[in-house]
């Protein structure tokens, strides 16, 4: 479970990818810190393979392997949860179709009112920010003040995205946000996906809220 005042990573993969090549990438970040949770998107004719290979590597590393915006995808990949961004009806279905045995994440969060009426509806956790919206090495200023709002409002978990720097996980860690999902700043990592993680728990440390 998550300690309350711990911040753990939340892993974002590539929009786009080859199963049988993401694979070792994949495992080598995982093996190097404490990974909570890996989102992915499955384009057409990936299911197989993700279900073959990634759903099983990160479920072995004890991270929740969550599908984007399918539930039928994320049933047939026998993924732990999935998060929607379709808006609150999508939510709604997910929420009945899924809980309480898979996690259902609320996606496309960007004002407070979104995340007042996608709180309502009691999901595992709201995502702010966009998942592969880290243009720049700093997360960007309206996540990083939403999550704190978030955080400090209620106990219902904040995702925030991080920037392309793997160091700026510890500016979404000072929100309060329960995670801080990282894309980016792990997949275009100079010095690979295990480097990028490990400079990432480096920052949590430093920020006081790295998980025991």
């Amino acid at each position: 479970m998550q300690d309350a005042e711990a911040t753990r990573l939340f892993l974002v993969m590539p929009p786009r990818f080859d199963a049988a090549d993401m694979a070792p990438k994949l495992a080598e970040a995982l093996r190097a810190g404490d990974i909570a949770a890996v989102l992915m998107a499955a384009e057409a004719g990936q299911t197989a393979a993700l279900a073959e290979t990634l759903v099983p590597l990160i479920q072995e590393a004890g991270a929740a392997a969550l599908v984007a915006d399918d539930t039928r995808l994320a049933g047939r990949m026998k993924a732990d949860g999935v998060q929607v961004g379709g808006g609150l009806e999508d939510l709604r279905l997910a929420i009945e179709s899924f809980r309480p045995k898979r996690i259902v994440g609320a996606g496309g969060i960007t004002s407070r009112h979104a995340a007042m009426e996608a709180g309502e509806r009691e999901p595992d956790y709201l995502f702010f920010g966009f998942p592969h919206g880290d243009t720049h090495d700093a997360a960007h200023p309206k996540t990083l003040a939403l999550a704190e709002w978030w955080s400090a409002l209620t106990e219902l978990p904040a995702v925030a995205m991080a920037g392309r720097s793997p160091g700026s996980v510890a500016d979404v860690a000072a929100t309060g946000a329960a995670f801080v999902a990282v894309h980016d700043a792990v997949w275009a990592h100079p010095g690979g996906p295990r480097e990028a993680v490990e400079v990432a728990q480096a920052a949590l440390r430093q920020s006081g809220r790295h998980a025991a």
